[in-house]
């Protein structure tokens, strides 16, 4: 199992009013699963994908990733698992203009002090991986939006983390870009990734293997596909 949510729950203060968020949340991810969780603005999706992602903190419940309790870890520990643990892909590909595609990919593995030549051979592998090869010295204003969202996948997958966390990942692209990212998606599934994505489209959500559904905050699974 890459992840276990058991009766999560998440309240926000609105002034002295507890307003809540999440719901006794249950949700389990096995290796290699591919799921979609869907729902519309305001459901709780994005509350959901920040607690599975590492980027906030539960009210109760329990998160169990990769056989590690996440209850009580430090934040510097928290900071490590997103590292190591987690990639990320949201709506905006959130490139730093500065940086080449190459270096783009690169940087997560800065933080892990992986040294320079080790890194840069494993991003260009992966964006070889994602159709980029020729790409890899441009800039993001070099490149379309579709390519840059390809660059922040390879970026997302550089560290072989156990989990590809997906926020409205077409959601900012033309519907062949969004297709072309779906089928990325798609291939590195087969390869055996492990995928959670977030997503308020149905014709999104149709690509993965399950659908949950999240209304006022609670879950429920949908159809096989």
């Amino acid at each position: 199992m890459v992840l276990e949510l058991r009766d999560i729950c998440k309240d926000y203060m609105r002034g002295k009013l507890v307003v809540p968020v999440l719901k006794d949340i249950n949700l389990n991810v096995s290796e290699g699963e591919y799921i979609a969780i869907m729902g519309p603005s305001g459901s709780g999706k994005t509350t959901l994908m920040n607690l599975i992602g590492c980027l906030d903190r539960p009210t109760s419940g329990k998160r169990i990733l990769k056989g590690e309790d996440l209850d009580g870890i430090s934040d510097d520990r928290m900071a490590d698992i997103r590292n190591r643990q987690i990639g990320f892909v949201f709506q905006n590909a959130d490139l730093l203009p500065g940086l080449t595609a190459l270096d783009n990919v690169a940087l997560p593995l800065v933080y892990r002090g992986v040294k320079k030549k080790e890194r840069r051979t494993r991003a260009a592998e992966m964006l070889q991986r994602v159709g980029l090869g020729e790409r890899m010295e441009f800039k993001p204003n070099q490149l379309s939006g579709g390519q840059c969202q390809r660059v922040a996948i390879a970026r997302a997958m550089v560290g072989n983390p156990s989990l590809l966390l997906a926020d409205e990942p077409t959601g900012a692209l033309d519907t062949q870009s969004g297709q072309q990212v779906l089928e990325l998606f798609h291939n590195l599934n087969a390869d055996g990734v492990t995928i959670i994505m977030i997503t308020h489209a149905p014709e999104v959500a149709c690509c993965a293997q399950k659908t949950y559904l999240i209304r006022d905050g609670r879950i429920q699974i949908g159809e096989t596909v």
